[in-house]
């Protein structure tokens, strides 16, 4: 419903269509040209859904609470918390600046971009998407980074106390004093990242066209 909806709603605003029975040869092709170019602008945005992901079970795994899981319906899986958190949090910020919106537009726009009917999509195109999946890694660590640096360092001073203390008990402190830290910096880390995640899904919009090459 919400697809026929934003369908409905975006028809006024495109270019003619040409004309082409939906029920030909020619129709279907079009039509699964369509699904194909659709799918990977969706793909290309949910990259980047998918490294604010990465880099909240990246933060859960080194705060040791990759155990805690939530059972998250989009994906129909078992998240981890804090990657819940993060997901939401991305989403709150899209929302912020209204990237659903945005998001709109760039569907519009690409009718533009890449007429119905017009050229076939180059070869490069789907390499370029290939390629993007490094997004999900570089960004997730980028934004984890902080948090993990915090935590590397915190394990580090534990290793030298337990050197200094061998009567210590590493197993009791280590893990109250690792979720801790871990807390402590991601709240303190919070209200910056706005920042990055806005440059985040900027990039992600821009990628929902720039993926592709049109052959002349």
């Amino acid at each position: 419903m919400l697809g026929l909806a934003i369908s409905l709603a975006l028809v006024p605003a495109l270019p003619p269509m040409p004309a082409v029975s939906p029920s030909s040869g020619a129709g279907l092709m079009l039509i699964a040209q369509q699904m194909v170019i659709g799918t990977a602008m969706g793909f290309a945005m949910r990259l980047t859904i998918a490294a604010i992901d990465y880099a909240g079970e990246v933060i859960g795994l080194q705060m040791g609470l990759g155990f805690a899981t939530f059972y998250d319906p989009d994906n129909a899986s078992q998240t981890p918390v804090l990657s819940n958190f993060i997901s939401l949090l991305g989403l709150l910020v899209l929302f912020s600046i209204n990237g659903h919106l945005m998001i709109l537009v760039t569907l519009a726009e690409s009718f533009n971009a890449i007429p119905v009917g017009g050229p076939f999509l180059a070869a490069a195109t789907w390499s370029n998407f290939a390629h993007a999946g490094a997004i999900i890694f570089s960004s997730g660590l980028m934004l984890a980074l902080p948090i993990v640096s915090a935590l590397v360092i915190t394990n580090t001073a534990l290793g030298v106390l337990t050197r200094a203390a061998p009567q210590l008990n590493i197993f009791a402190i280590g893990f109250p004093l690792t979720l801790i830290a871990g807390f402590v910096v991601l709240i303190l880390s919070l209200s910056y990242l706005a920042g990055p995640l806005v440059e985040l899904f900027e990039h992600g919009l821009r990628s929902m066209l720039g993926y592709f090459v049109i052959t002349r």
